[in-house]
């Protein structure tokens, strides 16, 4: 595919785009500068389908799929971090990696979940600290036989129960050594698939049992400054259409009394539900977020991420309210019908121009006529900023950032799938 840009095109509609910008106040270097500098969480799984390194031959139970058989999907440690740094070299902008449990490496020993230590994860915090690409964690409540009826932290069997409070024990004193190894705390997301396919007799007792469950896991007190929890909802999954025990009400009030983040995943609401407005209602009771940017699509939350209108509304949010600093940004799907780092590259790329393009808007400009009770003004603006040229300052991050600008990436991917992923076969 023929290239249609080079530094010297971008430098010229770059400085076109600099003036049609600056007519609105707004600073495009500043902005360029900001947006590559908030972190971007790239999720492993996405380079494997969810497999792990237990020995599974694919993601099992709680009410996730991923679907589709592309060739060439990670195997081993090895590969998926290689396939990771060849995907950051086509993301502009700071990043950062999200583990599952279910990707320790134990040296072909058998360790039970409950049972992991930092230890079993020292190839990847040697790799973090090569690549300077801190790492934040995920406890994994599927693909595991303890998790077969359904339920993990809410259910009714204690010993089910116990080893799922351990696991999750074990990934926080792991997620906290992460944090202690690499200077940055790494947000440990809490998510579990507990929940009924037909309708349930009793709501109640299940989210008693997951507060207790959830109460006696935090009671192990970290430093703040090497782990930052996150509990997560969702509306619903296969096998678990009738009830959810951690429901967005659960969690939200969960959150809000014991004073730790909430995550909201893009995909996890109903498909005409967006998250955007929730974010400044939501604010004002935690500490803070940690926000999943997936695609749903009928039921399935878990396409890639794209520059859809949704996930720049949830952009626009982040950056209007100056909440860089008490939300946390992240990656969450797992498509395996495409190349998968392609998949990686388009989900951060996409996400990367949604904050750029919310870095851009004159956010006073629109207040000022909101706060007059101008919303013609309001609306007119909000119109016109639309047609700027957003694509040629989108192109200035790339060269800044020494990464390919345009569809200039997309070739890369090929020849490295025809390099390496075609060989795995």
């Amino acid at each position: 595919m023929e290239s249609y840009l080079d530094p010297e095109k971008i430098e010229k509609a770059y400085a076109l785009a600099k003036g049609a910008y600056a007519a609105f106040g707004i600073d495009t270097d500043k902005a360029i500068k900001a947006a590559a500098d908030i972190p971007i969480s790239i999720h492993c799984w996405q380079g494997d389908d969810v497999t792990g390194f237990e020995g599974a031959d694919g993601l099992s139970g709680g009410g996730i799929l991923a679907t589709g058989n592309y060739p060439g999907r990670a195997r081993n440690g090895e590969e998926l971090r290689a396939d990771a740094e060849f995907a950051f070299t086509l993301i502009p902008g700071k990043k950062r990696f999200n583990l599952h449990t279910l990707y320790a490496e134990t040296g072909g020993k058998k360790v039970s979940r409950d049972e992991l230590e930092p230890e079993h994860f020292k190839a990847w915090m040697d790799w973090s600290k090569k690549n300077k690409i801190p790492l934040d964690f995920n406890p994994s409540f599927f693909s595991h036989p303890m998790a077969d009826s359904g339920f993990t932290l809410s259910s009714a069997d204690r010993k089910t129960r116990d080893f799922w409070i351990r696991h999750c024990k074990a990934s926080r004193k792991i997620a906290a050594a992460f944090g202690s190894s690499q200077g940055s705390a790494s947000v440990n997301n809490i998510w579990i698939p507990d929940g009924s396919k037909d309708l349930p007799a009793d709501r109640l007792t299940p989210r008693k049992r997951l507060q207790e469950a959830l109460d006696d896991i935090l009671s192990v007190k970290y430093d703040a400054e090497t782990i930052t929890d996150a509990v997560e909802s969702k509306l619903f999954g296969i096998g678990s259409e009738s009830y959810v025990v951690g429901s967005h009400e659960f969690y939200l009030a969960y959150a809000a009394l014991r004073q730790i983040r909430l995550c909201l995943d893009t995909g996890h609401f109903h498909p005409t539900e967006t998250i955007a407005d929730k974010i400044s209602a939501v604010m004002l009771f935690v500490p803070g977020l940690l926000i999943h940017f997936s695609r749903g699509v009928r039921w399935d939350s878990d396409h890639v991420a794209i520059f859809s209108d949704e996930l720049r509304e949830v952009c626009r949010e982040i950056t209007r309210h100056k909440y860089f600093k008490r939300i946390d940004i992240s990656l969450d799907y797992f498509d395996a019908s495409i190349n998968r780092i392609a998949a990686w590259t388009i989900g951060s790329r996409s996400l990367r121009k949604g904050l750029l393009e919310a870095l851009l808007e004159p956010v006073e400009l629109l207040k000022k006529a909101e706060n007059a009770g101008k919303y013609h003004e309001r609306l007119a603006l909000m119109e016109e900023l639309k047609t700027l040229p957003f694509s040629a300052v989108w192109d200035k991050l790339c060269l800044n950032a020494e990464v390919s600008a345009g569809i200039d990436w997309i070739e890369k991917v090929n020849q490295y799938e025809k390099s390496v992923l075609e060989k795995r076969k």
